[in-house]
C-alpha cells in the first residue's frame, strides 16, 4: 500500500489557490500510486479563527466537487481540512473522501486556547478508515497534546495514525518527541502533515514526516518547500520517500 502527508503553504483567504495545490498534490500523488492522501489542519482555507465561520464548509459543499472527481479518478482515499459547519455549530474538521462518493467527517476533538471562542469540540465524528488491510485514526493538531488521544486509537489496533497539523518552529520538536513516542507506546506507523512557511501570520515549521512502529524517524519533508511524505509497504515493513511540487 501507498500512502501520503501532503505539505502545504495556504495563503489566507485564497480558498480557490489553496484547492489548486491540493489538486496539483493529489496529482503528484497518483503518479506514486497513491490509495490515501492527508493535508494539514484547515488545508483548504489556512488556518483562521475570526474569519473561520465566513470561510466555512458544509458536508454538501460544491466547493468539494472537484475532490470528489479526483478521488474517482485515482481510487484515493482524500483526507483535507476545513471549518466544518453543521449541528448548529462549527468545527475544525477533516473531510474524508472515499472514490465511491461517500463523504465522512473527523472533527477536532481538542481544541487550542482561543479557539473555544470560535469553533466547538466533538468526539462524535472519529471515523476509522480500513485500507488494504490497514486500520488508520485521524487526529488534527491540538489532539496530540492529549496522549489519551493515541492511546484510543492504539485501543482500536489502529495501524496508522495521521494527525493534520499547524505547528510552529517553536512547538514542532516537542511535536517529534510526542509522535516518536506514541508511535512506539501504540506499536502503530504514524504519518504527519503540517504546513510550511507560514498561516495565519506566524512561521510554519514544516518537516512533516514518518515514523515507524519501533518510533523510528523513517523520513521528513524541510520546512519550507511544499510535498509530500510518502509511505509505502505493509504489515511491519515500510519505507517513505520525501518527494517536492517542482
Amino acid at each position: 500500500m501507498v500512502i501520503a502527508a501532503a505539505q502545504i503553504n495556504p495563503i489566507r483567504e485564497g480558498i480557490n489557490r489553496n484547492l489548486k495545490t491540493h489538486y496539483n498534490l493529489i496529482k503528484l500523488a497518483a503518479g506514486k500510486g497513491v490509495r490515501l492522501i492527508a493535508f494539514p489542519e484547515l488545508s483548504i482555507t489556512g488556518y483562521e479563527r475570526e474569519e473561520a465561520n465566513k470561510l466555512s464548509f458544509s458536508i454538501s459543499d460544491d466547493r468539494l466537487d472537484k475532490l470528489k472527481d479526483l478521488s474517482a479518478e485515482n481510487n484515493m482515499i482524500i483526507i483535507a481540512g476545513a471549518p466544518i459547519k453543521m449541528d448548529f455549530g462549527l468545527y475544525i474538521g477533516s473531510f474524508v473522501i472515499f472514490p465511491n462518493g461517500k463523504v465522512s467527517i473527523y472533527t477536532k476533538q481538542y481544541l487550542h486556547t482561543g479557539e473555544e471562542l470560535f469553533y466547538k469540540p466533538s468526539f462524535d465524528y472519529n471515523p476509522l478508515i480500513e485500507l488494504e488491510g490497514e486500520r488508520i485514526s485521524l487526529a488534527i493538531c491540538a489532539d496530540i497534546d492529549h496522549p489519551e488521544h493515541a492511546e484510543n486509537a492504539g485501543k482500536k489496533k489502529s495501524s496508522f495514525y495521521i494527525p493534520s497539523i499547524f505547528f510552529s518552529p517553536k512547538g514542532i520538536g516537542d511535536a517529534y518527541q510526542k509522535l516518536s513516542s506514541y508511535a512506539a507506546s501504540h506499536s502503530m506507523n504514524v504519518l504527519m502533515s503540517n504546513f510550511c512557511v507560514t498561516s495565519y501570520g506566524s512561521d510554519a515549521a514544516g518537516k512533516s514526516g514518518l515514523w515507524n512502529k519501533k518510533g523510528k524517524l523513517i523520513t521528513q519533508l524541510d520546512s519550507i518547500r511544499e510535498g509530500l511524505v510518502i509511505a509505502t509497504g505493509e504489515g511491519e515493513n515500510w519505507a517513505g520517500e520525501a518527494i517536492y511540487l517542482s
